[in-house]
């Protein structure tokens, strides 16, 4: 963790905030993250591990110097009153080329600290995220709910992305995105998109999935899906013919529809149960694991996502309306046929095609007999799931 990364000179603008130096630092060296907290040196991740930058430790005073200018008053007063801020932050080069990070800045223990994720400016296809191609034949439905499940950092926004941008590069519809920050920047294609990030294209969200189906959206993303008013809204966006993307954060693609009853009173459940089940097109589950060092040094890529599908099918409809969700996992195993994988099935892909070492694919899997089992070829008879 305490391994240093090697300080670099800069060609910076002079004209562009003294703190974009680090940020440069995070594009030349291709990280995900860059942290800065005071007592500490600017550190950054590299392959997911943390590494600190041979600079100085930052003092309190260095900090606000380098944060305040590349905030809006908006920024500064939502900081102030809710301890906390997210924004988007823009590098520009001298060639007009743009690197966006996600920031968020916060206080601990009274002091500023900062945490910025690199969003990559081109949105990768399907083959180089290693996702399965099924997800293409999801994304182009005509309306209904596609839900991406995870936790923070499990690469849901990735996922997304690039599956808007398979609809971008072959069908002729409005795509509207509300964001908070916007992450992707996407070109029009074939399609034409529309971002909107709150804060500065709009107030609240309230008022921009209001707007939303006034704008005739063929799709709408609506960002996280994290309280009964933004579900709700994306449930009318579904029954009034669009086809709506939201993350949720759940573990697995079966413990996504008690995560979503969650956010309803028990009275409501019955009622959100028929909505699922007749709006509901697929949950997409997803994890990010180290991959294999030979894999890595092949492909460059030091993570690899581990998925698992679960599609709207008479199967898992008739499940959900019964109440009967510890059924759900048996059906995503039965669904292979229409694209439906699990995180066993994910996992033991994963080790026979040598991207995740098989003692990694042991820690995280949810069942590791039935991964022990899957890797030598033995599949359990599924029954009583009708």
């Amino acid at each position: 963790m305490s391994t240093a990364v090697e300080s670099q000179a800069f060609d910076a603008s002079v004209n562009e905030p003294e703190v974009n130096k680090l940020f440069r630092m995070c594009i030349k060296h291709k990280a995900s993250d860059l942290h800065l907290k005071v007592g500490l040196p600017p550190a950054m991740r590299l392959a997911g591990v943390l590494r600190q930058m041979q600079l100085p430790p930052l003092t309190t005073a260095e900090l606000e110097r380098l944060l305040f200018p590349i905030m809006s008053p908006r920024q500064r007063s939502i900081l102030e009153e809710e301890g906390g801020a997210d924004f988007a932050h823009i590098v520009t080069d001298p060639d007009g080329s743009e690197t966006r990070f996600r920031v968020n800045l916060f206080r601990s223990r009274g002091r500023l600290a900062l945490v910025a994720r690199r969003v990559n400016s081109s949105i990768p296809n399907f083959e180089g995220l290693g996702l399965p191609d099924v997800l293409g034949e999801i994304a182009s439905a005509d309306q209904g709910i596609i839900i991406l499940a995870g936790v923070t950092g499990s690469g849901k926004s990735t996922t997304i992305a690039s599956m808007l941008q398979y609809v971008n590069s072959r069908e002729r519809c409005h795509i509207l995105t509300i964001e908070d920050p916007i992450e992707f920047t996407f070109k029009d294609d074939k399609s034409i998109i529309n971002q909107r990030e709150v804060g500065i294209d709009v107030i609240d969200w309230d008022i921009a999935l209001k707007h939303a189906v006034r704008q005739d959206p063929d799709i709408i993303l609506v960002g996280e899906m994290r309280d009964q008013d933004t579900f709700k809204a994306a449930l009318h966006a579904a029954e009034t013919g669009h086809l709506v993307f939201g993350t949720i954060h759940a573990s697995s693609a079966p413990s996504t529809i008690s995560r979503i009853l969650d956010l309803f009173p028990q009275e409501m459940h019955p009622a959100m149960r028929q909505n699922l089940a007749f709006n509901l097109k697929a949950v997409i589950a997803q994890k990010l694991l180290p991959t294999t060092k030979d894999y890595q040094q092949k492909s460059g890529a030091s993570r690899v996502p581990l998925v698992e599908i679960m599609r709207m099918n008479p199967t898992v409809r008739k499940l959900i309306l019964s109440e009967e969700d510890i059924k759900l996992a048996s059906a995503i195993r039965l669904g292979r046929q229409e694209g439906m994988v699990d995180f066993t099935e994910s996992l033991k892909s994963l080790v026979l095609d040598e991207k995740v070492e098989r003692s990694t694919a042991f820690e995280v899997a949810p069942n590791p007999e039935a991964l022990r089992m899957a890797l030598k070829g033995i599949t359990l008879p599924e029954s009583g799931i009708l």
